[in-house]
């Protein structure tokens, strides 16, 4: 296995829980296997997954015990390295590893890796993605969303919770007076409010048609979530994947739609086996990124891909960053993403 730092300067600086971040710092995984060499990428962020040491030592761990020259040879080689990359505590470096072993997998076998995932899936050729139109003030937000319609866009999201709730809905009413009634609008909280905040939220989103808030409450606040249901403007549920396993929360009823972040839950397998999940549980999955170089991005777009009628998702992420590991695989135009036919993950790395 061949391990290789990267760091890459983002266009804008990134705010997250555990403070604001310039670049995003992480790996590159080449591995051997079934006589084909594929690419994966561990990238952490704080506050959601492991952190960048922790995420170096599970690959080193990792390493050590693979096989590959028998996981090249027959494919048997690679299992005790996969053991002991635990999704739970290192989600970023399960990520990296399960990636490249999926790449090779894929190539071995001749097909693009969404119809490794689903191979009647079909072709597809590309996949509806949401323009973030931020949270700047009424003017900038109706201009921003309006410039988002004119690229092609069909759904919109929008970050609410620096303001309060009454700010917010005169921001969204007022994109929804420019926007056809076709255009879906989410909102992004970030956990934001309190359990009765939310509610006044939620009722005040319903009259701009808003279709999801998204994170309204604490991560760590299920029953909550549970409660706000049913009251005209759909749950989905993002952070709260970073506390609880998924199944905790589709147990407990506490989402209309779930947050599925490739690099949060510990590779592109898991996020797609927790996609179909979902849906048996009546549960929306879309699939975003953790503003990931080129290579978990597209995997991420696999991912979707092998979703039967996926809504839009949180893909359009290439131009947070600054640079990139290798050419865009996945342009974006008139709202859609472009899904890689080739065989495999589609994203040529050079290692040498």
């Amino acid at each position: 296995m061949k391990i290789d730092p990267f760091a890459l300067e983002l266009a804008d600086p990134l705010a997250t829980a555990a403070g604001t971040i310039d670049a995003r710092e992480g790996f590159t995984v080449a591995y051997r296997h079934r006589g084909e060499r594929g690419v994966g990428e561990a990238t952490p962020l704080p506050g959601w997954t492991e952190s960048i040491e922790a995420c170096r030592e599970a690959l080193d761990r990792a390493a050590a015990v693979a096989d590959e020259d028998a996981s090249e040879r027959d494919g048997s080689g690679h299992g005790p390295a996969l053991l002991e990359l635990d999704a739970a505590e290192t989600p970023a470096a399960r990520h990296g590893f399960a990636t490249a072993l999926l790449d090779a997998d894929a190539r071995a076998d001749g097909v693009s890796l969404y119809q490794w995932f689903d191979a009647d899936v079909g072709s597809v050729s590309s996949v509806p993605v949401n323009a973030t139109i931020g949270d700047a003030p009424v003017a900038a937000t109706v201009e921003a969303a309006e410039e988002a319609i004119e690229s092609g866009f069909e759904a919109l999201k929008c970050k609410v919770g620096a303001r309060s709730v009454a700010a917010d809905g005169r921001r969204l009413r007022a994109v929804r007076e420019v926007v056809s009634e076709d255009v879906e609008l989410r909102v992004d909280a970030n956990a934001a409010y309190d359990r009765e905040t939310a509610r006044e939220a939620v009722e005040e989103f319903a009259s701009a048609g808003v279709s999801y808030v998204e994170q309204p409450l604490a991560a760590d606040d299920v029953a909550g979530h549970r409660e706000l249901r049913g009251r005209g403007v759909d749950i989905a549920l993002d952070e709260s994947l970073s506390e609880y396993v998924p199944q905790t929360i589709l147990d407990a009823d506490a989402a209309d739609v779930l947050i599925l972040k490739p690099m949060v839950v510990g590779g592109p397998d898991n996020a797609h086996a927790l996609a179909m999940r979902a849906r048996d549980h009546g549960v929306e999955p879309v699939v975003t990124t953790t503003v990931d170089a080129v290579i978990a991005r597209t995997a991420a777009v696999h991912v979707a891909a092998a979703i039967p009628a996926v809504r839009a998702c949180g893909l359009a992420t290439a131009d947070r960053l600054a640079e990139d590991l290798a050419p865009d695989s996945c342009p974006v135009a008139d709202g859609r993403i472009a899904v890689p036919q080739s065989s495999g993950l589609g994203v040529e790395v050079d290692y040498d």
